[in-house]
């Protein structure tokens, strides 16, 4: 998890600043500093007027501008004369553009990624006819309204075609969503409650509050386990536990919860002939074999001219999401402190094992993140500064060096202060 949160972080935050220096230097603008990773310094060479620093924290970095009232609060040579070279001399949008350029290239980096990933990977989902035995719910399901056995026909009155969309940021962060089931015959309507994000926060199972619910068969059957051991074998289809009909997997999970620790009798498909075999389950409920879902995936695969499209709309809608996100917690529909992570948390997301695909989907997720959260207007950001920019650039008047400074030093503030709170309630989630 650390490796794969420090290697993401990296890249990102590396080309974030090198947004902003390339842009600096574009521009004549000199620059000091060029950090990966916050101080105690690990490496730095200087090369020309600039030093390139690897920093021991790695959950960011900076770039070092003469002139610019920034976080290092490195003010004395504001009180000279500006240099040709410095921040402050030069016109405010080449100013503009030096504090756009970290975002921009953030959003370009999102988007090439989706763009790649669709391309390379094209698109696999379950097509919503595939769902033929209806969905599992779970304890939050069935909270809000489902049933296992509903079989899900449209979100937001729109017809499902692919059970995916079940997990929509239109169906999870919509004003007034709501599901379409058809449950004995008859249709019927649940509502998405604004809390749900919260539900699925406190939520410590794997699984997403509904499942497709499918039959199964054994897969690998790990060795030396007890099923091994058993004589359970890849194929096989487990279609009784002590007598109970387990025909869907939800359903031999829930009978190995129950005999967790006791030797069970299984009745066993195989061939076209039944046979009976004995196990011991452990006391996580388990045996030791993958299941395999009897479950037909559709893929589809894009070309170059249709990737572009796909995965611009996919970057963007990471931030949209977001929006919504921020919408939801400012008023109050769900609590900060269950929605917002902080470095622990990201890590998790990465998870511990290495993925290709995860990884470079979490890193363009994030990507647009980082674009997102620091076009933010909060002094100390890129947004903050954007917006002093834009005051400058309308009214013709500069805000002072002292202004700035203090400013500053509020959003600093800020920054920590939230940066804390994250950290704070990572740890607090991961206890409790």
């Amino acid at each position: 998890m650390v490796g794969q949160l420090i290697l993401g972080l990296t890249i990102l935050v590396g080309l974030h600043e090198l947004g902003h220096m390339l842009a600096a230097k574009w521009f004549g603008m000199r620059v000091e500093k060029y950090a990966i990773g916050f101080p105690p310094k690990l490496f730095g060479k200087k090369i020309g007027e600039t030093e390139y620093m690897l920093g021991l924290i790695p959950l960011g970095g900076f770039v070092k501008i003469s002139g610019m009232v920034d976080e290092s609060m490195d003010t004395e040579a504001l009180k000279e004369e500006p240099k040709p070279w410095e921040f402050r001399a030069k016109p405010a949008w080449q100013r503009l553009i030096v504090m756009m350029g970290g975002i921009i290239v953030n959003v370009i980096t999102g988007i090439v990624i989706f763009i790649v990933l669709t391309y390379h990977y094209g698109e696999q989902y379950i097509p919503a006819d595939e769902v033929k035995y209806g969905i599992v719910a779970n304890e939050i399901g069935q909270e809000i309204g489902f049933q296992t056995g509903d079989k899900v026909v449209a979100v937001n009155g729109k017809k499902l075609e692919r059970f995916d969309d079940v997990r929509s940021m239109e169906a999870l962060l919509g004003s007034n969503a709501y599901y379409t089931v058809e449950r004995n015959g008859q249709l019927v309507d649940i509502q998405v409650p604004v809390d749900l994000m919260d539900k699925l926060a406190d939520d410590k199972s794997e699984s997403f509050f509904v499942e497709p619910r499918v039959p199964f068969k054994v897969g690998d059957v790990v060795a030396n386990s007890a099923a091994a051991k058993a004589g359970l074998q890849e194929g096989d289809f487990i279609t009784k536990i002590n007598g109970q009909s387990v025909q869907f997997f939800h359903e031999f999970q829930q009978a190995m919860q129950q005999n967790k620790g006791k030797a069970v009798t299984m009745t066993v498909k195989r061939d076209d002939k039944l046979i009976k075999l004995q196990t011991e389950v452990s006391e996580d409920g388990t045996i030791g074999f993958h299941s395999q879902p009897l479950l037909q995936l559709a893929t589809r695969d894009y070309s170059l001219s249709e990737s572009i499209p796909m995965g611009t709309e996919q970057a963007f809608g990471v931030i949209a999401a977001n929006m919504k996100g921020f919408g939801k917690i400012f008023r109050g529909e769900v609590s900060a402190s269950k929605s917002l992570s902080g470095p622990i948390g990201i890590a998790q997301i990465f998870g511990d094992t290495f993925n290709w695909y995860k990884f470079w989907t979490i890193t363009g997720m994030l990507s647009m993140v980082l674009a997102f959260m620091n076009f933010l207007p909060i002094p100390a950001l890129d947004g903050g500064h954007v917006v002093f920019l834009t005051y400058e650039m309308i009214s013709g008047r500069k805000p002072s060096d002292n202004f700035l400074e203090n400013a500053q030093k509020v959003g600093m503030v800020l920054l920590l202060g939230l940066m804390a709170f994250a950290i704070f309630n990572d740890v607090f989630k991961l206890i409790f």
